[in-house]
């Protein structure tokens, strides 16, 4: 059974997540399958994404209740009507009658943030979404948004991974009630390569993958590992149980790079959406 995170709305997200990213229509339907045949309860994806109707496929005859759907609105869509349109379309692809977390996927200085949240807080008060938050957020965004919005902010979802560890910002936003959910937690695999992290993994007899995973977890971090293996899926699941010491907690701490994986361009549909 997943641990779980207390959200500051009340309601509680388990503290490992499915990520969909990159994963085509045709292909996540039997991916998502494999993660909830593994004990995940918890799907991230995104209108940005294009596979909401292949989850919708896979999790139609599942306990809607067990279940955790986390979505993300496009930055072009962050108009107040827009807003409100896509949120709906999100939730009719995936087939279920609510989402518990919606966010904003990215910012986007074009539309007013206070618009967007009082299309966020429209959607919180109609039961369309159980919470709200934000992703790839700044402190300085973060700041900004906590002063306008009406609805609590629950969760910053961004990139997060020993190689990019952003701990000024997880401090920013532990000290908020934010819930940071990390999106690329193994740098896209580059940091499975790195030869501490492969030692770790010799050391405590786990893959170089769970390692990472166990340090973001320590951090107090919801990760959101992809595959579409049915070994990883599992594997990526496997955190309970055992414990990395602290010392060498710290040394992954040290091997922060600045080495951020996400490719961001400016194209007229997405605006930036490549994470």
């Amino acid at each position: 059974m997943l641990k779980e995170k207390k959200l500051i709305t009340g309601d509680k997200i388990p503290e490992i997540g499915f990520g969909t990213w990159d994963i085509a229509e045709e292909d996540v339907g039997r991916a998502v399958e494999m993660a909830l045949e593994a004990g995940y309860n918890h799907i991230d994806t995104a209108e940005g994404y294009k596979n909401e109707e292949g989850i919708g496929r896979a999790i139609k005859d599942y306990d809607r209740e067990k279940l955790y759907l986390t979505s993300k609105v496009l930055p072009k869509n962050l108009y107040y009507d827009q807003l409100l349109e896509a949120a709906e379309r999100s939730i009719n692809k995936l087939g279920v009658d609510y989402l518990d977390l919606y966010l904003i996927h990215w910012p986007n200085p074009a539309v007013s943030l206070r618009e967007s949240l009082a299309a966020m807080n429209k959607l919180y008060q109609k039961g369309l979404v159980k919470s709200i938050g934000v992703s790839n957020f700044s402190i300085y965004q973060l700041m900004f948004a906590l002063k306008i919005t009406d609805v609590p902010i629950a969760v910053n979802q961004v990139e997060f991974h020993p190689y990019y560890y952003q701990k000024e910002l997880l401090e920013f936003c532990k000290n908020n009630d934010i819930v940071v959910t990390a999106s690329a937690p193994l740098a896209r695999t580059k940091v499975l390569k790195d030869e501490l992290i492969k030692s770790l993994a010799q050391k405590y007899d786990k893959s170089a993958a769970q390692i990472v995973l166990k340090w973001e977890l320590a951090k107090g971090v919801v990760p959101l590992p992809k595959s579409t293996s049915a070994e990883h899926i599992k594997a990526n699941l496997e955190l309970y149980g055992w414990e990395i010491e602290q010392d060498d907690l710290e040394k992954i701490d040290q091997l922060e790079q600045q080495k951020k994986v996400y490719m961001i361009s400016l194209d007229s549909e997405t605006y930036g959406i490549n994470a």
